[in-house]
């Protein structure tokens, strides 16, 4: 579709502007009469129906109904929040709200998310949405073994996040006690705390020399390992002021609101939309331009938060079309910077190289 900002004028924008910001608040069609008492507005009322019949032939506006006024398209919302919005100046109550956050442990990031999808729903009026990014990869702390049978046991791994994942291994041969005593004290010797890239054919090697069997043990316990550590969590998903949604207009069909709860028990699309930017920048999508179908009446905003340059979650905001875009923004942009402040980055544990017994 071809760009046509260039084709408005500055008074085509001032009245633009003014349509849209009166209808986020008031949430009615916009009248030329109306607009004439406009405090920013000073054209006659001809002027003004003139601009508005061509803002909406120019798809920025649309009529409901043709007694009625203008309400703003997608795209006039879009030009809004790209080149008309004004900063929004957050109130000291607002301020002191969102700072509390520092209250926090840093360590506590569930926490921490919890209260800020919080916030952003009592301090907008809105659905205040977080994620929090689970690891793409875990890395095993510590290894032990279950001995059940000669040709079955259950490894453990206890992952650097504190959580224990278990993986039972069959094989085509036998191997005793002993045997697998030795297999435990090979992996946590030569690849506890190694990152799965970190287990190289030279690592393998070694380990399958320094256990009895080890060329046909080795490969199938590192298959075990890949298989039950390479998988990847969604992450965590924290909603606040869903019931919020249910006080705007847009939100009255019952059929939209079915489809609108859907998405918060279903979570795998917001999930999908939230954990895919690592941009430095609050993101507005609004309306079809969604990738979410049921979202097509609505608007999302929300930003990456940061321990130093890694993405750990995002924090954002839900709502109508008829959005209040610059106080959100603000927000988030503000609630984004906030967290991403008090996380310090987590330094890597040192890793010893694996050494044979001799060596050491």
């Amino acid at each position: 579709m071809q760009d046509k900002n260039t084709e408005l004028s500055e008074r085509k924008k001032a009245i633009l502007k003014a349509i849209i910001d009166t209808h986020i608040n008031l949430g009615e069609p916009v009248g030329s009469k109306y607009l004439t008492q406009y405090k920013q507005i000073a054209f006659s009322s001809a002027t003004i129906r003139n601009e508005m019949a061509e803002l909406e032939d120019m798809g920025y506006l649309e009529q409901l109904h043709t007694s009625s006024g203008r309400i703003p398209s997608e795209l006039g919302y879009r030009f809004y929040v790209d080149q008309l919005m004004q900063q929004y100046r957050m109130t000291q109550a607002e301020l002191g709200e969102l700072n509390k956050l520092q209250t926090l442990k840093a360590a506590e990031l569930d926490r921490i998310l919890d209260r800020a999808t919080k916030l952003m729903s009592m301090l907008t009026n809105y659905t205040g949405v977080a994620l929090k990014r689970a690891p793409a990869r875990q890395t095993v702390a510590r290894f032990d073994a279950m001995y059940l049978s000669p040709r079955n046991f259950i490894l453990v791994m206890l992952t650097a996040s504190g959580n224990v994942k278990t993986r039972q291994v069959r094989l085509g041969f036998d191997v005793s006690r002993d045997t697998l005593e030795r297999l435990t004290m090979v992996l946590n010797d030569c690849i506890a705390g190694l990152d799965l890239d970190g287990i190289t054919l030279p690592v393998m090697l070694d380990m399958q020399r320094r256990v009895p069997d080890g060329e046909r043990l080795i490969n199938p316990i590192i298959s075990a390992i890949y298989e039950t550590v390479g998988e990847v969590d969604d992450g965590e998903l924290m909603f606040d002021g869903v019931n919020n949604l249910l006080n705007y207009p847009e939100y009255s069909d019952i059929d939209r609101v079915r489809d609108m709860l859907g998405l918060f028990d279903r979570q795998d699309d917001l999930r999908e939309v939230l954990s895919h930017d690592a941009s430095d920048q609050t993101n507005v999508y609004i309306g079809s331009e969604n990738s979410v179908e049921v979202m097509n009446n609505s608007s999302l905003i929300f930003r990456a938060v940061k321990s130093g340059d890694k993405v750990i979650g995002a924090i954002g905001v839900i709502g109508p079309r008829r959005m209040d875009y610059s106080k959100v923004v603000t927000l988030v942009d503000y609630m984004s910077k906030n967290i991403s402040s008090m996380l310090e980055p987590s330094g890597l544990l040192g890793i010893e190289h694996c050494q044979d017994e001799e060596d050491s």
